[in-house]
């Protein structure tokens, strides 16, 4: 029998705090080893119990969301989530101090409070939470860290996350798939398409802070994300670039030097006249906006003058687009295993054969800029 999921719960509020258990303990994958009502009651008991996963509010009386997440990652390391229904700008920045605190993910809370609005969200809780109990932290987090500057170099060192399993990654070498790069001319490149999951507003920390501002092509990027948080993400990531992030709008062409986020909830894609398109098609594979949907598009317009770039996510969307990238005559990326948190979209992106480039984290946005003539 499977070993469940330990799980320890901080929640303020006594009636969310019933029905997350409700709602965790209907699972048997999932057993909840612990709660508290804030910050300084979960230290006390987390080193004891040892839970795979914390679950945190944000907003709580005596220490909240994030100076919990501080001291958990400088003291006791563990993967986080925020359960919280951030609406005002000052959580907004919250969110964005949180993930650079080291929190993995976020997920939305009902604003009514209503048990039925709970039990909506109950699948996709559970389904976070196995996904979050598959990453591991394997360092700590200086919890008197500086501010950090557009500048600042990043420090591999202080990597928090990568995914448990220990299979070895397969790189460009071991493919016997591989296509080697073809001698492209560096300027006809017209786009940079990125999709990431799990582990990626990190992720996309780092390739955009290391980007110039002057960088030469658009870049549209598909986030599986929790509803209600996307915003929060770029105000966070805004702070760390010299490009300049937004949502894509609906009629807008993508313009060099500006990273663009697919919406929530609907898919992106680029019409026949270079514009921006929102499709409502229904999710695949569960996900919407689709990263499949959004590099089958980009594919399609901008042949091989496309990036296609898949980062840290569980799961295997994304593949489909960089096949069809790669087919048009486009370059394929992939992150290595080693900085990925979860290294499931990579990975079945490379076993399929189309992947280029298999890169560090670390490594991809410098061979960018390489690749479009800097």
């Amino acid at each position: 029998m499977k070993v469940p999921i330990k799980v320890f719960l901080v929640e303020d509020s006594p009636v969310a705090l019933t029905i997350l258990q409700r709602i965790l303990a209907s699972s048997p994958e999932i057993e909840i080893v612990g709660t508290a009502s804030d910050g300084i009651s979960a230290l006390k008991h987390i080193p004891r119990l040892k839970p795979d996963v914390v679950c945190t509010d944000l907003l709580m009386g005596k220490m909240d969301g994030l100076e919990l997440t501080k001291k958990l990652m400088a003291e006791f390391p563990k993967p986080i989530l925020v359960i919280s229904d951030v609406v005002t700008a000052n959580d907004t920045q919250k969110i964005g101090q949180l993930l650079d605190a080291g929190i993995v993910d976020v997920f939305p809370k009902p604003t009514t409070g209503f048990i039925q609005d709970y039990e909506q969200q109950k699948n996709d809780l559970i389904y976070k939470i196995k996904i979050i109990s598959g990453v591991k932290v394997f360092t700590k987090r200086n919890y008197e860290r500086n501010h950090i500057n557009n500048n600042r170099k990043t420090d591999t060192s202080q990597r928090l996350l990568r995914r448990t399993t220990t299979e070895p990654a397969l790189t460009v070498g071991q493919n016997t798939n591989y296509k080697p790069l073809i001698n492209q001319k560096i300027t006809n490149y017209q786009i940079v398409a990125i999709g990431v999951s799990t582990g990626g507003p990190k992720a996309m920390q780092q390739i955009v802070s290391k980007l110039p501002a002057n960088f030469p092509l658009p870049i549209v990027c598909t986030q599986h994300i929790s509803t209600g948080f996307l915003k929060s993400l770029i105000s966070w990531l805004s702070l760390e670039t010299k490009l300049k992030i937004k949502i894509a709008e609906l009629g807008e062409k993508p313009l060099p030097g500006i990273v663009y986020y697919a919406p929530e909830q609907y898919h992106l894609e680029i019409d026949n006249k270079g514009r921006f398109a929102y499709s409502q098609a229904p999710p695949i594979d569960s996900h919407c906006p689709s990263v499949n949907i959004m590099m089958q598009s980009l594919a399609q317009f901008y042949g091989k003058s496309t990036i296609g770039i898949l980062l840290t996510g569980m799961g295997k969307d994304g593949v489909t687009g960089m096949q069809d990238i790669y087919h048009s005559g486009g370059l394929t990326i992939a992150q290595d295993e080693a900085s990925s948190i979860i290294f499931g979209m990579p990975q079945e992106a490379i076993k399929s054969g189309i992947v280029q480039q298999v890169l560090p984290l670390k490594d991809i946005a410098p061979f960018l800029i390489r690749q479009v003539g800097y």
